[in-house]
């Protein structure tokens, strides 16, 4: 029998052949959270930049006046605000949407310094009309356009993707259209080669200290996006710490 390597991603070893070489400059590690204790720990434990949700369970869905009012007080790392007013699919009817306008209204007057979302037509593509309103909302409140993980429920990923750079957004959260990003990191490669420096790509699912390594090696990423949450749905400081160290030395070796 084969011995594994002790720490390797299996579903990478293909790619290992010929990676793409690490970011020579700092890599950014975002940390999930859904509350006000999750989102001090991760900035004191070294997260450089925070994304707030609600319900998690769901895949995230828009803060309460609460906690956002809260987390923004207690943290001063960049904090990126959930626009999403329910679960499910991304396809909303008009009053859906209007009260996605509204969360993002919400969010950015509460302190937010982006807003994660995602709006797709009922064929799998990018709703066009809808995501355009919703990035002219947050370029004049000066913050990020964030295209959360309905990307990866398009139909034509490199299409959305030049869509998206049309449409002036800031960052892509993606896992390369697969479950995991350890399962995407083919097309999350690729989708980094397409944006070339003109949109940011954001590696997120499934990544954690036991596969990050690879998931940066086969990508070229120069930033991920993580929960690192336990058993009991809250963020592991264990793993925290673990995944900090990692990024901080592949960022000091490069």
């Amino acid at each position: 029998m084969r011995r594994r390597t002790r720490g390797a991603c299996p579903r990478l070893i293909r790619l290992k052949a010929n990676p793409m070489p690490l970011p020579r400059h700092p890599l950014l590690l975002e940390v999930c959270v859904e509350s006000v204790e999750d989102a001090v720990a991760a900035a004191a434990g070294g997260a450089d930049r925070i994304e707030l949700n609600a319900a998690l369970s769901l895949d995230g869905l828009t803060p309460s006046q609460g906690l956002l009012t809260e987390t923004r007080r207690a943290v001063r790392v960049p904090l990126i605000a959930m626009a999403r007013p329910r679960g499910g699919d991304f396809c909303y009817s008009d009053f859906e949407f209007r009260v996605l306008l509204r969360d993002a209204e919400f969010v950015l007057d509460g302190g937010a310094d982006g807003v994660a979302f995602g709006v797709l037509t009922d064929a799998g593509a990018i709703d066009l009309r809808r995501c355009r309103q919703v990035v002219k909302l947050i370029e004049r409140a000066g913050a990020d356009a964030v295209f959360h993980r309905a990307f990866d429920a398009v139909r034509h990923p490199f299409e959305a993707l030049e869509q998206l750079v049309d449409l002036g957004v800031t960052r892509v959260m993606t896992s390369g259209s697969k479950p995991t990003a350890e399962a995407g990191a083919r097309t999350l490669r690729k989708l980094i080669e397409r944006a070339d420096g003109r949109i940011e790509i954001l590696p997120a699912g499934g990544i954690r200290p036991n596969n990050a390594n690879c998931i940066i090696a086969a990508t070229g990423c120069d930033q991920l996006h993580t929960s690192l949450r336990d058993r009991r749905g809250r963020m592991s400081r264990s793993s925290l710490a673990a995944m900090v160290r990692l990024v901080r030395r592949i960022a000091r070796t490069g």
